[in-house]
């Protein structure tokens, strides 16, 4: 069995973006895509990780942008045929995408587990929302302080935290700088809200609440590690880290404390499937607990 721990459907950089979710035939644009470069030799930086980042951050976010825009239920159904992948979590980030949205695919897709969001423009009432969406089948909720623009030391955010703590329910946080948008639309992000400091000071804040740290902090999982290893509310997840660092992941937090993922459509499955195997170097207890034991207890299903 397999369980993706991180993934999207829809637009999630756009207002509208849920309706992505159902056009069919799409492609990802045609140019240098320096994910799928890494991709190749697993996620391998070699220390240069942060360097190369940003000397290629132009063509990264452009590569990225392009995944974005192939994330529609055609493709993702693919992905989880070809890697056979069992269940995957499927992460909104409101309002460009909704626990809406994606309760509404899941009707079409049954391996699809829907985290819920908080939609910070004040349309809604967030705790009200959240415990609705609870209620209606949402496993956990998502923050994305950069894409959201909205910082975890927030009071938006701190007084949605309060509301979720009481629900049981695991919260998935973006972890690390990085940008979405290019020329103009960079004010629509806040690359430093991704900080690890900030993430640390809301787990530490919030003990009842289980955090997910996204992609182990990127090019900052020395620092997550550094930080948080000794948090009893802390897993670590997969996506762009390479076998090496799977395998200090396991070492630090515990081998229950780490789960597969691979963030698609920003990292494939395959690799990202292939990092851990090589990680786990034949132990198929430790590549059980990574691939679905760990989350299946941590998400309760």
């Amino acid at each position: 069995m397999i369980i993706d721990a991180h993934g999207h459907l829809g637009d999630i950089l756009y207002p509208n973006g849920g309706k992505l979710i159902y056009k069919r035939g799409v492609v990802m644009e045609k140019l240098w895509d320096p994910q799928g470069t890494n991709e190749a030799q697993l996620n391998r930086s070699f220390g240069m990780g942060k360097l190369i980042y940003e000397i290629t951050n132009y063509w990264a976010t452009k590569g990225q942008r392009a995944r974005n825009f192939t994330a529609t239920l055609e493709n993702y159904q693919r992905s989880l045929d070809e890697n056979r992948i069992d269940y995957a979590v499927c992460l909104p980030i409101a309002p460009y995408v909704t626990f809406d949205d994606l309760a509404e695919a899941k009707k079409q897709e049954p391996r699809i587990i829907p985290f819920t969001s908080v939609d910070f423009t004040g349309k809604q009432d967030a705790a009200a929302k959240l415990s609705q969406d609870v209620a209606n089948g949402a496993m956990g909720l998502k923050l994305h302080p950069i894409i959201q623009n909205v910082s975890l030391t927030d009071d938006r955010t701190l007084l949605a935290l309060q509301a979720f703590e009481k629900l049981k329910k695991p919260v998935l946080i973006h972890t690390g700088p990085s940008g979405y948008y290019l020329g103009r639309e960079k004010s629509k992000n806040t690359p430093a809200f991704g900080k690890v400091k900030y993430v640390e000071e809301v787990v530490r804040n919030f003990p009842g609440i289980n955090f997910i740290i996204g992609h182990s902090g990127l090019f900052w999982v020395n620092e997550v590690c550094r930080r948080m290893a000794k948090l009893p509310n802390v897993w670590a997840e997969t996506s762009f880290q390479s076998p090496e660092i799977v395998r200090k992941l396991v070492d630090i937090f515990g081998p229950d404390k780490v789960v597969y993922a691979s963030d698609w459509p920003f990292g494939s499955r395959a690799p990202h499937i292939r990092i851990v195997k090589v990680a786990c170097r034949g132990d198929q207890e430790l590549e059980d607990k990574i691939f679905y034991r760990n989350a299946k207890e941590l998400l309760g299903i």
